[in-house]
Parts: structure tokens; sequence; C-alpha cells
């Protein structure tokens, strides 16, 4: 996952979250905007290895059977 920055610029931004969860989170001093950012970047993070995934799946499933019709190259030099 990315590392966010201490000193990163930060922006401004308007959220709607829910009621209960911001005064549960301000009742127990969680930093709302650094969680927000911390989940942002999970989320993006996601969306790019699920992009990534649907952009190599090609060469994903012609590796795979290429393994499958021939086996793993250079296995005869595997010890284990």
């Amino acid at each position: 996952m990315r590392k966010i920055a201490a000193n990163a610029v930060r922006q401004p931004a308007n959220l709607s979250i829910d009621s209960q969860l911001m005064a549960e989170a301000k009742g127990l001093n969680v930093n709302v905007s650094r969680a927000a950012e911390a989940g942002i970047a999970e989320a993006v993070a996601a969306e790019k290895t699920r992009l990534w995934k649907l952009e190599n799946r090609a060469t994903m499933d012609a590796w795979n059977d290429y393994v499958e019709k021939h086996g793993i190259p250079l296995a005869e030099h595997r010890h284990f």
C-alpha cells in the first residue's frame, strides 16, 4: 500500500459521513481527515490492482496455459 507522506500538500474536501460514525470517531479521538485519507488511499490501490489484472489478463492466461502444457521453465534445476 502507498505510504502517505506526513508533509504532503493537503487539499480541502467536503465529505458526507454517517453522523453516528462521525460522533463515534470524535469520541475516540480518531483523526478523521487522516482516517479518510488512508481509506481513500486503500481504495485507490485496490482499484489500480483491479485494473492491472484486467489489462494483463490475456498475458497471465497465456502464461498459465504455457505452464500447464510445458511445465515450469527450468524445472529440472529446482532443488525443492
